[in-house]
This record gives C-alpha cells, sequence and structure tokens, in this order.
C-alpha cells in the first residue's frame, strides 16, 4: 500500500498575519527657487563677503604682501568679496544659483560705477559753472563787447546757443529722413545690396569727425566756392549722425513682430502701407531713441564746426552767411584762457550743453510717446472714430447697389411731405 502524502494547499493554509509593506521614502516636493528680490540670507552673505573682501585686502596691503595703490586695493577688495560671496551662496544653493548671483554683482556693480561717473561729471560741470550761471546776461548776450579780463556780469553765450540750435536743426532735417528709410530699406528689402549699404554704413560709424568735417570743406567750399556756414556745419554734422541713426533704428525695426507685418500682409495691404502703419508705429519709442543717440552724438563736435563754420564772438541767426559758433567750440575757446572767469564761462556752457540734451530727449520722448499698445487718451480717441468710419463704410458697402439712391429719396420726399399741406380731396377722402 502507498501512501500519498498530502501536501497543503495554499488555500487550505491558515491565514497568517500579513506582513507590511516596505514603506518607500517620499521625497518632499521642490521648492521653486526665488528668481528676484532681496532675501535675508542673501543680504547677510553679501554683507559677510564685502568685510571679509575688506579684511583680506588689508592684510595683503598692510602685513603680508608689500602691495601699495588704492586702485590696486580696491580691485584686491572686490575680487575677494566675489569669491567669498561665492562661497558663502554655494553653501545654500547650486551651481546654477551660485552663477547667477555672482553676475548679478558683477552687473550691479557695472551699472553703479557708470551711474557715479555719469554723476560725477554732471555735478563736476554745474558746479564749476556755478559762478556764471546765476547771471542773466549769460544767457541773453555775446562775447563781442566782452574780453578775458571782463567780469561775468559782461558778455555771455547767446551766440553759442543760437548756433547749436541752428546747426543740429539742420542736421536733424537731413538725418531723420534720410536714417530712416535706409533702415527700412535694410530691414525690408533684404538682398546684395542691402548687404554692401550696411557694410558701408558700419565703416562710416568708425569716422573720425575731423574727416567729416574735411570732406564738407573740400566739396562745400573748396569745391563749390561757398563760404563757411551754419549750413556747411549742419551738412558736417549730419555725416556724423547718419551711420549711428541708420544702425540704431535697423535694430529697432528688427525687432518688429513679423506676426504683425504678414497680418497686414494678408489683410490684402500693400508693403509701403504695412511699413507706414505697422511697422514705423510699433517700432516708434525706438526710433524716437535711435534719433536721441544721433543727436547726441552731433550735438557735441567741435572739429566739423571749426572747419566748416569758423569761429565768431557775435550773435548771427543766419546759417546761410558768414560764420557761426556752437557751444562745444565756445567751451573749447573759453577753457583754454587762463582767466578764471573765461574758464567758468565754459564750464557754464557745458551745463546749459549738457540741458539742451536733456530738453531735445524730453521732446524725442514725448513726440515718440509710448510703448506698442499703449495709446494716449487722444490717440484712442483717434482709434474709436477711425473705427466708427469703417463701420460706417462697410454698411454701406453691405447695402444692395441702388439702396442708398432710393434712401436718399425717401428721406427727399419725406422732407418734402413734412413742408407741405397734405391734398385736400374733398368727399372722396375718407
Amino acid at each position: 500500500m502507498t501512501v500519498v502524502e498530502e501536501m497543503p494547499s495554499v488555500a487550505d493554509a491558515a491565514p497568517g498575519p500579513l506582513e507590511a509593506p516596505l514603506e518607500t521614502p517620499v521625497e518632499p516636493p521642490d521648492q521653486p527657487r526665488r528668481i528676484g528680490g532681496p532675501t535675508r540670507s542673501g543680504v547677510l552673505a553679501l554683507c559677510g563677503a564685502a568685510v571679509s573682501g575688506l579684511c583680506v585686502a588689508v592684510l595683503l596691503f598692510g602685513q603680508i604682501a608689500p602691495f601699495s595703490g588704492s586702485l590696486g586695493f580696491a580691485v584686491t577688495w572686490y575680487a575677494a568679496f566675489l569669491a567669498i560671496y561665492a562661497v558663502l551662496t554655494g553653501l545654500e544653493e547650486d551651481g546654477q544659483a551660485v552663477r547667477d548671483r555672482v553676475m548679478t554683482t558683477v552687473l550691479w556693480t557695472a551699472a553703479g560705477l557708470l551711474f557715479t561717473a555719469l554723476a560725477l561729471v554732471v555735478g563736476f560741470t554745474a558746479w564749476r559753472g556755478r559762478e556764471a550761471l546765476p547771471h542773466g546776461n549769460f544767457f541773453t548776450q555775446d562775447m563781442q563787447a566782452a574780453g578775458p579780463l571782463d567780469p561775468l556780469s559782461n558778455g555771455g553765450i547767446a551766440h553759442a546757443m543760437v548756433g547749436t540750435l541752428i546747426m543740429i536743426a539742420i542736421a536733424l532735417a537731413v538725418t531723420v529722413p534720410l536714417g530712416l528709410a535706409c533702415a527700412v530699406y535694410l530691414n525690408q528689402l533684404p538682398g546684395r545690396f542691402s548687404r554692401f549699404v550696411r557694410t558701408i554704413v558700419e565703416a562710416m560709424t568708425a569716422l573720425p569727425s575731423i574727416v567729416a568735417g574735411l570732406m564738407v570743406y573740400a566739396v562745400w567750399i573748396l569745391g563749390l566756392g561757398m563760404q563757411k556756414s551754419g549750413l556747411a556745419a549742419g551738412f558736417a554734422i549730419s555725416v556724423m549722425m547718419l551711420p549711428i541713426v541708420i544702425r540704431a533704428a535697423d535694430v529697432v525695426l528688427r525687432l518688429v513682430p513679423g506676426t504683425l507685418t504678414e497680418a497686414a500682409e494678408a489683410l490684402g495691404a500693400p508693403r509701403w502701407r504695412t511699413v507706414w502703419h505697422v511697422v514705423l508705429p510699433t517700432a516708434r519709442s525706438g526710433l524716437a531713441t535711435a534719433v536721441i543717440l544721433g543727436t547726441a552724438r552731433g550735438i557735441g563736435e567741435t572739429s566739423p564746426v571749426l572747419l566748416t563754420a569758423g569761429f565768431t564772438a557775435a550773435l548771427n541767426a543766419d546759417p546761410t552767411s558768414g560764420p557761426m559758433v556752437s557751444l562745444p567750440l565756445a567751451v573749447f575757446n573759453f577753457v583754454k584762457s587762463p582767466e578764471p572767469t573765461m574758464i567758468a564761462r565754459g564750464f557754464g556752457a557745458a551745463a546749459v550743453l549738457m540741458a539742451i540734451v536733456l530738453i531735445l530727449f524730453v521732446i524725442a520722448r514725448v513726440i515718440g510717446g509710448r510703448g506698442p499698445g499703449h495709446q494716449t487718451k487722444r490717440q484712442a480717441r483717434r482709434t474709436a472714430r477711425a473705427s466708427r468710419r469703417d463701420v460706417e463704410r462697410y454698411a454701406d458697402t453691405d447695402r444692395p447697389r441702388g439702396a442708398g439712391r432710393i434712401d436718399m429719396r425717401l428721406r427727399r420726399v419725406g422732407a418734402t411731405s413734412d413742408n407741405q399741406p397734405a391734398p385736400d380731396h374733398g368727399d372722396g377722402d375718407r
């Protein structure tokens, strides 16, 4: 007899205690890194790095190494500050955040240095010209009846102010249409000739101002036999302004989204209408900035004005005849004198020149308007009126042919019936 052992099945097995499943570690959710704005740890790390960098520079220049010089001390301090700040930031952040913090600090330092230099230049000029600026005759008289030994109560820079405004007005009248037209051509009509024009414009950007003055002097004065005048100086200044305006305007026009021009052309607008009503209004604020850059370059030129306009101490408001002087040329003539009053006049004229540039900047920003998508109240009203006219025009277009004439006849008949009495038909009118 064979004995068969029956193995207990899984189902017959007695249920034992269930084993607890293995617990997987739950990772904390990712916290987004804060991009902008100061934090407490960031401010503490910045201040600690600055103090530590100062201590390192003091040790190197005072105890350890035989270094000397204020410039070297500042460079050493800043290098040690950046290194220590990177180490302190790396204790809490990853490598990408460390690079971001360090580069942000470098950019803020560069911006602070530039602003400090600008403030020092403006402040020093205004401080040195404080003796001449309070005098009213400084803005209303010329130097025809005043000499180097005369006090500040005699003479002024009226002739230089008028000459500068006339020259820059002539230069803007020549530069703005040509510069914007050339920028539109380079942007809208790419090709071999446009690349050639862009190369010439880039080469003209590095053209020395004395060369521009010599060119106008050779062509206008020696070649055509004209005399030195403000008109010739305006032409010379426009040669210096033109490449600046073209390059800046070309860069701005490239930033206009291509979808805007494509949408305008899809609606059937020709290329010139798209440029005039879509591209230029969209880039208006940038084009105003381009004109400002060109004006800032041209208004401070001295050598082209000296070659083409000459020099005079009297007021001359006629740009076509006679020598004319500008503010930069007047500043050069004033400060080369050893007399303190003439030097004060020179710094006062420089302060007035900066004020004129600021006023031109404000005017250009007002003309340029706001950015794309932002309209003033006047522009919004003009747009609403144009929209209403378009709606009326579309409504007239959708009417069947002859409906307008019928409506006009009905209006005339109604006006006639309102003005005349109804006819009397007697007993038959019931």
